[in-house]
């Protein structure tokens, strides 16, 4: 209902190899986008997903004024956040630097399981970011999306594991400039929302 601007929907995540081809908003992401959670946004916690834009300032003041008369912005950056509560080693592995999930089968008298490395090493991987909801400003069942070309994951999660409250995975994807980039303003990639239905 209206005001559409004022919006109140979940967020689901996907993570692709980098250069991989963003879905156009409507249409299904493709085989190659791993959904952030097993079961989207209803593996997240209710804090749901925070999209936080940072910013710094260098301020220029001159001898014959006591405020500033200039401002050059000296860091920005993009960091989408949320809190995982599903810690399958398949969505585990998002805050192990992406490490392959080993899968050993059952055998007589041996269970079947599957293994994690902990150990990162030096290397960080990165991925494109698809950030997706039925939120846009200009239609309660319009899309909006997120659509960061290249990030990688940079928390350091603590899990507890205690009675009573699920263990969450905390997790930030922090958007590097995209060396591939169009144009300058695309370097972390952009915000699409939908106004219309296809024709």
């Amino acid at each position: 209902m209206q005001p559409y601007e004022i919006i109140a929907a979940p967020f689901t995540l996907w993570v692709a190899p980098v250069a991989t081809a963003f879905p156009l908003v409507g249409a299904a992401p493709a085989s190659e986008w791993i959904k952030v959670g097993t079961n989207g946004d209803r593996s997240e916690s209710e804090d749901g997903v925070t999209v936080a834009h940072s910013q710094d300032f260098s301020q220029v003041k001159v001898a014959g004024s006591t405020g500033p008369v200039k401002a050059f912005r000296t860091d920005e950056g993009l960091v989408v956040s949320l809190t995982l509560l599903d810690i399958s080693l398949e969505q585990y592995k998002l805050a192990m630097n992406g490490a392959a999930v080993t899968t050993v089968a059952a055998g007589v008298g041996t269970a079947g399981y599957k293994h994690l490395p902990l150990y990162q090493g030096l290397n960080v991987t990165t991925y494109a970011l698809l950030v997706r909801g039925t939120g846009s400003a200009y239609g309660d069942a319009y899309t909006a999306q997120y659509e960061v070309p290249f990030c990688y994951q940079s928390a350091s999660p603590e899990l507890v594991f205690k009675k009573g409250d699920p263990a969450g995975l905390a997790l930030e994807f922090t958007a590097l400039e995209d060396p591939a980039a169009a144009s300058a303003a695309a370097r972390f990639g952009r915000l699409v929302m939908q106004h219309a239905v296809a024709l």
